[in-house]
């Protein structure tokens, strides 16, 4: 009897934990784009009123993210396989009321996990070209051309690597403030011969 061979299909998924939202209110997010494709999803959300869809908006772009730059996906032909919303850690607030009193407050957090499925085969990443290993001639002329090019090299390489430095424009000198807060009109800067000086 011959052995039939189904398709594996991968599964890419992404995570935001902690969330400042009750699980309860994400689940209903959740529920509107469970077993739609990418592109349905995002419109979904996009329209969505609830405060929850913006987080799980992140997550979705992140899953997308993921499938294209290490498995090779095209996020626009994958499907939401499952999304849910776990409960997380509880923040305990009290709220001061009339009289003295205090109510108790219950700040939920959650962890939402977005999983999505690809049925079409993934493309093949592109991997960076190895440089090509020079031939033995190659190799035994190199030395010579690197001992006659390397002081030029060094002096062009010194020459580039130092940029000159833009001029900073002189500073104004500051009018001197005297108690009044009036400045003082700046003394005469030329000097006066020593002959009128004996006149006056």
């Amino acid at each position: 009897m011959a052995k039939t061979q189904t398709p594996t299909v991968s599964e890419v998924r992404a995570q935001a934990k902690w969330v400042h939202c009750s699980a309860r209110k994400a689940r209903l997010v959740l529920d509107t784009i469970r077993g739609r494709s990418v592109p349905e999803a995002r419109t979904v959300l996009a329209f969505s009123t609830r405060d929850a869809a913006r987080d799980i908006n992140k997550v979705l772009r992140s899953a997308v993210a993921n499938a294209e730059a290490n498995h090779g996906y095209l996020g626009d032909e994958m499907v939401i396989s499952a999304c849910y919303a776990d409960e997380g850690p509880v923040l305990k607030r009290w709220k001061p009321r009339a009289r003295g009193r205090a109510d108790h407050m219950i700040k939920g957090t959650c962890h939402i996990t977005i999983r999505l499925t690809s049925l079409t085969p993934p493309r093949e990443l592109a991997k960076p070209a190895k440089p090509a290993a020079p031939s033995a001639d190659e190799t035994s002329k190199a030395p010579e051309a690197t001992v006659a090019q390397a002081p030029a090299a060094t002096e062009a390489a010194a020459v580039e690597a130092k940029p000159k430095a833009p001029r900073k424009a002189a500073a104004k000198p500051r009018d001197k403030k005297t108690d009044k807060g009036e400045a003082k009109p700046k003394a005469a800067t030329e000097r006066k011969p020593a002959s009128k000086k004996a006149e006056e």
